[in-house]
């Protein structure tokens, strides 16, 4: 045994508690969130705190099916609805836009990424007046458009995905292409799209993640009765009374499409990925 690999056999085991510990701060805080959905409103208050799942989460949850201020199914399948369209159009204009900026050349292309750059450091505070003014204008207040349309296109899908195509496709692998009479979009569909795979997925998972979880412009643009889903969980908290037992059990249910998207997505991570290893 070499001098390395004593060393990563004394380290390892300190690395593994580290591991270890990260992984139990990662996950507490969705155990404890399980444990409250699970409780009475009294075991809540209880001194010391639970710290072990009960059998009250049927209870809550059908209190905030019952709860009509904060329309919790609506704003359930508006957030399934507004997420995945946002997420499959960041992707697929991201990889396109991506592709073209990366190996095309066009006049301009220098330009337009510049200010593509530019617009991502753009406080998006500052633009919701305007857009509020032009929703209102168009007539999309209270509608999924006003929370759909705004962001169908990326400004940092775009610059993601040329940075992975310019590293992960060769210009001899689009010359090939040519060569054997493919157009520009047979050589994005067949031989840079299955690239771009694991950098999709990627942007995917953060788009989806990052629509999912969306509070302020859904707040300024929906009403009540057609809320998303942070937006019904902010209905669930009154001015002097919250019942815990109802928000957690509502966010807990919340959470499920997130793991889903997350299992899907890190699967086609990992696989293009290993795919990569496999051709490299």
């Amino acid at each position: 045994m070499n001098k390395a690999s004593q060393r990563l056999w004394r380290t390892s085991p300190l690395l593994y508690i580290a591991l270890v510990v990260a992984v139990l701060f990662s996950v507490y805080p969705f155990y404890y969130m399980v444990v409250i959905a699970t409780r009475s409103l009294d075991q809540i208050n209880d001194v010391p705190p639970p710290f072990t799942p009960a059998g009250e989460f049927g209870a809550n949850f059908g209190r905030v099916l019952d709860n009509d201020a904060a329309n919790f199914l609506t704003g359930l399948l508006n957030s399934v609805i507004v997420s995945a369209v946002v997420t499959v159009s960041v992707v697929i204009t991201g990889s396109l836009a991506g592709f073209a900026f990366a190996k095309l050349r066009f006049r301009g292309r220098n330009a337009l990424l510049l200010t593509i750059i530019v617009t991502m450091m753009i406080p998006t505070q500052l633009g919701l007046i305007p857009l509020w003014g032009m929703i209102q204008d168009l007539g999309w207040y209270d509608t999924l458009l006003a929370v759909t349309v705004p962001f169908l296109v990326s400004a940092f899908g775009v610059f993601m995905m040329r940075q992975y195509a310019i590293q992960a496709i060769s210009d001899e692998l689009i010359e090939a292409g040519r060569v054997d009479g493919a157009s520009t979009f047979r050589i994005f569909w067949n031989i840079v799209l299955p690239a771009l795979r694991p950098a999709a997925a990627v942007l995917g998972l953060l788009t989806f993640m990052e629509t999912w979880n969306s509070y302020l412009w859904p707040y300024a643009v929906l009403t009540p009765e057609n809320p998303t889903l942070q937006v019904s969980l902010a209905f669930l908290s009154y001015a002097y009374y919250t019942d815990y037992s109802q928000v957690f059990a509502a966010t807990a249910i919340g959470t499920v499409p997130l793991v889903i998207v997350f299992i899907v997505f890190g699967r086609q991570i990992i696989g293009g990925i290993m795919e990569g290893a496999v051709k490299s």
